[in-house]
């Protein structure tokens, strides 16, 4: 998988080697017919009554981390918009616990979201100032970022929901190949911006070269979030236990802000001032 929150997860991914899934019970052999009778006849368990994942488990988990997300931002931008280097540090390290955690931590997933509100309150009002002209006017990238967000996420959701895109072997090798590239050359735009005088984006992202890097990235984005909704469609059908709908909405909230990231990085280009 190309998100590390699904790929270090043996719960979301395939089970090679097994084709018992979770919640599944073992055949029993030597069970006489009279308790065969009586365990057909009884009611069938509901899902959420043998405590399986469901997909309203992955909404309403996913819905509160983002508003949490959506208030923490408000709030840093109003109060302490300095503060957004301290909230990077803090959501990068704690990104990288959550993912790598083989059981979710409700609380350390809840302070990550935290974190990521500190950072795009605070970055989103530096990109956003980089586009106020010279009577004090500024573009409105912000609210533009988030509709494109979730238009996207829409667009995405459908083309998976209706079978348009498939998850296949090509596709996930396709993408990680795209993801790895990405992340060397941000990692090198990185560095160089220690070394060489850039426009606020990097060296490497400005002009014309960063459009077509950040449409790239969007486009990455976009794939990653249809790899997120078929782990997701695995874990539901599999059995997979409801806690880790923790995992799950954390998987979508890490794509989520990146893909807010990417389009506002992309806006602040177009509407530099």
């Amino acid at each position: 998988m190309s998100n590390p929150v699904f790929n270090s997860s043996p719960i979301f991914g395939e089970r090679r080697g097994s084709q018992v899934a979770y919640g599944a019970a073992p055949t029993a052999p030597g069970v006489d017919p009279v308790t065969l009778e009586q365990m057909y006849a009884a009611p069938a368990a509901t899902v959420r009554e043998t405590g399986r994942l469901t997909y309203d488990d992955v909404i309403v988990k996913t819905g509160g981390l983002l508003m949490l997300l959506v208030v923490v931002a408000a709030a840093t931008w109003q109060i302490a918009p300095g503060l957004w280097p301290v909230g990077m540090v803090v959501g990068l390290v704690l990104g990288l616990v959550n993912a790598f955690k083989r059981e979710p931590s409700p609380v350390l997933i809840t302070l990550y979201t935290v974190a990521q509100g500190v950072f795009l309150g605070g970055i989103s009002l530096a990109f956003q100032n980089m586009t106020i002209d010279g009577v004090g006017n500024a573009e409105p990238i912000v609210l533009q970022a988030i509709l494109g967000t979730f238009a996207t996420f829409g667009a995405a959701l459908f083309l998976f929901k209706s079978g348009r895109v498939r998850v296949t072997p090509k596709f996930t090798r396709w993408l990680l190949v795209g993801l790895v590239g990405y992340l060397a050359f941000s990692l090198l735009n990185f560095v160089l911006s220690f070394f060489v005088a850039s426009e606020g984006f990097g060296p490497l992202r400005n002009g014309p070269v960063g459009i077509l890097v950040g449409l790239v990235a969007v486009g990455l984005a976009a794939a990653s979030l249809i790899q997120d909704f078929d782990a997701i469609e695995r874990g539901v059908r599999g059995g997979v236990p409801k806690r880790f709908a923790w995992s799950a909405a954390f998987g979508l909230v890490v794509t989520l802000v990146w893909l807010y990231l990417e389009i506002l990085r992309l806006l602040a280009i177009f509407n530099r001032n």
